[in-house]
């Protein structure tokens, strides 16, 4: 089933994890036959106690105490191998089951829209997919060994008690199901108590992953005394939400356990008042009194397994609400790989506007050719970047079509049209792994040889040869362990291994010293022989050698022309020159 299908499990938690029990129906079928086979030998146990009992009224000259007893024996044997087969298949079914959820669930995610991502925090995305994972193994083990067992305990008992009295064992039902209806009810009437604590649950895992990831902020603004009382506050609200949770279970708990007692003195108090009418052995009060018991102690199993299981599943249907929600960007049904060896681009009346209605371009138009060279620049808000995120399609536009080599990017795949474009962005992603890794990522396959090739063009090689482990230095969350300008470099290595036809400069040398611009310079001059290169810079000495310069100013384009004709027409691009040779000037007095 392809991941967009997920979506239509958001609003069906159960739904959704009986798709995951029919992939592994066979170990699931053992689990159950198991487990019934246990519960039906454990509670025939009390009826061949019940032998026991009346061979020994019978005394030992009666010769069947110790076949009585051999039944005994032999049924709680076999009651104990039948859960120790259900615990070991369960062992690997339940922790597979928990794989393929969360592998599902993480490649649903992943393919999201930066909109979803921009409005919700990492961190809770990411413990709903453990929260989701654990509440279903959770659930399951609780169904298998907590749920199931007392139901089919409590009617095989009565069956038993059936053999003593009918009239007792059909009161004994009618109670049964009386408790655990009034239990049900009881415990869906709590359910909104049960999402709160969830929902507030997730909040305080994201806030945590947040303040984590941004540590150096509040270190730099001695944020730390503000922090700790706003992370306080979440964590009182989550822990009043839990506390009224787990104060209406009990409130549950309370009721259960009333009834369970009243249940069991009348219970008690007919079958002596049988006893002593000569109505009954003494094997068959025995037997009455020890099923009466687990039957009533099953309802009260019952009803803490459904507690608990509401509140998992309370947990489980917040988290399916949020991560399967349907993806905004899909392919088309007969989309097709990018096909063709040039890059040619072209913007034709497009319109745009982000969710939240701000309009960016409209009837926008705009033509690159193959092995061009354009420097997008402009006022911030112009356009630039939305205009590297459309041709990456993260949004789908309101009107007009982007060709790539003639082909719609709404028409091709995302796998095809990401893997023809390399990004080398200002804010540079790295992944807390080693520099090999990091710098391999774009192409997974490359030899070392390679790598080192890449790293040696964008002149990497000489921090790499400092660092204790070279190539295999942890880089550290983020890149931490780096200088913003090598975070730059080891990008730009990672683009030059890529090797693809189209690439996307978002400041690259914005966070270099001037020497290290340089050398950078030289090795983008290489990187880009070839290839369709498209440029968001401020500092215009990066845009010196370019084929062209677009101006944008509000969805608009302002000017257009080589950087040579640009610098002697009076415009924006003009004014940025005049502005930096200003600034210059006066760094150099």
């Amino acid at each position: 089933m392809p991941m967009e299908a997920l979506s239509a499990y958001a609003d069906r938690p159960f739904a959704f994890v009986m798709r995951y029990l029919r992939r592994r129906a066979i170990p699931h079928v053992v689990i159950l036959l198991a487990v019934l086979g246990a519960v039906g030998f454990s509670v025939s146990t009390d009826y061949a106690l019940k032998g026991v009992v009346d061979a020994l009224s019978k005394g030992p000259s009666s010769g069947l105490v110790w076949s009585a007893l051999a039944v005994l024996i032999a049924f709680i044997a076999i009651d104990n191998m039948l859960w120790r087969v259900a615990s070991l298949v369960g062992a690997f079914t339940f922790v597979g089951v928990t794989g393929d959820i969360r592998r599902d669930l993480f490649r649903h995610l992943t393919g999201h829209s930066p909109t979803y991502f921009a409005d919700r925090q990492p961190g809770t995305l990411a413990s709903r997919i453990t929260a989701t994972s654990n509440a279903i193994f959770t659930v399951e083990n609780m169904f298998v060994f907590n749920v199931m067992p007392p139901c089919v305990a409590a009617f095989g008992s009565i069956a038993y008690i059936a053999t003593v009295n009918l009239a007792m064992a059909g009161i004994l039902a009618g109670v049964f199901l009386a408790v655990v209806v009034l239990m049900f009810k009881m415990a869906a009437a709590g359910k909104p108590l049960h999402h709160d604590f969830a929902s507030k649950a997730a909040g305080v895992d994201g806030e945590m992953v947040d303040l984590v990831g941004n540590m150096s902020l509040v270190r730099a603004f001695s944020g730390f005394s503000r922090e700790y009382k706003r992370f306080e506050n979440t964590v009182g609200t989550e822990m009043r939400a839990r506390r009224s949770s787990l104060l209406y279970l009990e409130k549950l708990r309370i009721v259960h356990a009333v009834l369970t007692v009243l249940a069991i003195f009348g219970l008690l108090y007919w079958a002596i008042i049988m006893w002593e009418a000569g109505q009954a052995t003494n094997g068959q009060v025995v037997l009455v009194c020890t099923l009466g018991i687990r039957i009533l102690a099953a309802t009260r199993d019952l009803a803490v397994a459904l507690v608990d299981a509401t509140q998992h599943t309370a947990r489980l249907s917040e988290a399916l609400h949020t991560l399967l929600q349907p993806h905004d960007l899909v392919d088309h049904p007969e989309a097709k790989d990018l096909a063709g060896h040039g890059a040619r681009i072209e913007f034709e009346h497009v319109a745009f506007s982000y969710p939240d209605g701000r309009t960016v371009f409209a009837d926008f138009d705009l033509a690159i050719e193959p092995g061009q060279r354009v420097g997008l620049v402009g006022r911030s808000g112009g356009g630039k970047s939305t205009l590297f995120s459309l041709i990456q399609r993260f949004y789908d536009l309101e009107a007009g079509k982007i060709l790539i080599n003639g082909q719609d990017v709404a028409l091709v795949t995302q796998q095809s049209l990401r893997e023809a474009i390399t990004v080398v962005p200002q804010d540079v992603s790295m992944f807390h792994r080693s520099l090999r890794e990091n710098i391999r990522y774009g192409r997974p396959d490359a030899t070392d040889d390679e790598v080192w090739k890449a790293a040696e063009a964008a002149r990497c090689t000489d921090f790499i040869k400092e660092l204790p482990d070279g190539f295999d230095t942890m880089i550290g969350d983020r890149g931490l362990k780096l200088s913003g300008g090598q975070r730059q470099r080891i990008a730009i290595a990672r683009a030059i291994l890529k090797d693809s036809p189209i690439l996307l400069l978002d400041e690259a040398t914005s966070a270099l010293d001037a020497e290290s611009e340089e050398a950078i310079r030289v090795a983008l001059a290489n990187l880009m022989k070839g290839r369709t290169v498209i440029a968001i810079a401020h500092r215009l000495s990066t845009l010196k050698d370019f084929d062209r310069i677009v101006v944008l100013d509000g969805g608009r384009i302002v000017q257009d022309g080589s950087p040579e004709r640009l610098t002697h027409v009076e415009g924006f691009y003009r004014e940025l020159i005049r502005k930096e040779s200003m600034s210059h000037a006066l760094a150099a007095a």
